[in-house]
């Protein structure tokens, strides 16, 4: 009951800091390329680049690799796009306490609104990405159905799920600095282990359970059925159950974590 009424306080907490959080967002996501030249273009180069280079391999070098239902280029974008919001509010959420330091040792701020802020700035880019997405589907003959609207309910997920990771990341950060290498390591073998660029059909079917069980092979999975299927998340009931199960355990971990340890926060930094 401790940990509901924790949970419950964080998220109350968060709600009336709303027109806080939305106005450090936009900043935050202003000023990361504020100096260069390009400005905020960049945060849209690199994802493509990135998207470009994945669909060149895989469509022309591993042709046997691509599912025949739909094209590739479609089965990449709806996967990857999730993943890249994941990871952008991962790497930027982990660090946030460390780029904020200056906040941190204010004694009248609400330093929990932080990880959100670098979370809902990474929400910026995804939205291009997902019309960029919707818009790549209509060019392919997928046009929107109500069943895109799950895109919204998938964002959440997303964003419900890397909050409460990045809660964790970002305390243990303060304390041990060496937890974005790792998170960097993880997050490069976890895109290839997620089936972003891969179908999950080429596995046994008795073996698929393992990657299943991963929460973002969920939102991925939904991103596709919602763009390209045409299927709802409530026919995928127990899987529906897992993440959310999931989700709110990493919720209350990580928030009961920051919690503890953010008194000691200013001291470290």
């Amino acid at each position: 009951m401790q940990k509901v009424r924790i949970l419950m306080k964080l998220i109350k907490n968060l709600l009336s800091s709303r027109k806080l959080i939305w106005s450090l967002s936009k900043n935050d996501f202003k000023t990361k390329y504020a100096g260069s030249y390009l400005g905020i273009i960049w945060a849209f180069v690199q994802p493509v680049i990135t998207i470009l280079v994945y669909w060149f391999v895989f469509q022309v070098g591993f042709r046997s690799s691509q599912p025949a239902q739909y094209p590739y280029v479609l089965v990449l974008v709806c996967g990857i796009i999730p993943w890249f919001f994941f990871a952008d509010a991962l790497n930027g959420g982990s660090n946030a306490l460390l780029e904020y330091n200056y906040l941190v040792k204010k004694i009248v701020f609400n330093i929990d609104i932080l990880p959100v802020i670098k979370v809902l700035s990474a929400m910026f880019v995804h939205v291009f990405f997902v019309v960029f997405t919707l818009i790549l589907a209509a060019c392919y003959g997928y046009y929107p159905t109500i069943y895109t609207l799950q895109i919204i309910y998938y964002s959440f997920c997303t964003f419900a799920f890397v909050l409460g990771l990045v809660y964790l990341t970002s305390a243990v950060t303060v304390f041990f600095r060496d937890i974005t290498q790792i998170i960097s390591i993880i997050l490069q073998v976890g895109i290839w282990m997620t089936p972003i660029m891969w179908d999950i059909a080429i596995i046994p079917a008795r073996l698929q359970w393992i990657f299943r069980i991963n929460p973002i092979y969920y939102i991925v999975n939904g991103y596709r059925e919602a763009i390209l299927v045409g299927r709802g998340f409530w026919h995928n009931g127990l899987w529906t159950l897992y993440f959310w199960a999931v989700t709110i355990i990493m919720f209350a971990l990580g928030s009961g974590v920051f919690r503890r340890l953010k008194i000691h926060f200013a001291d470290v930094l």
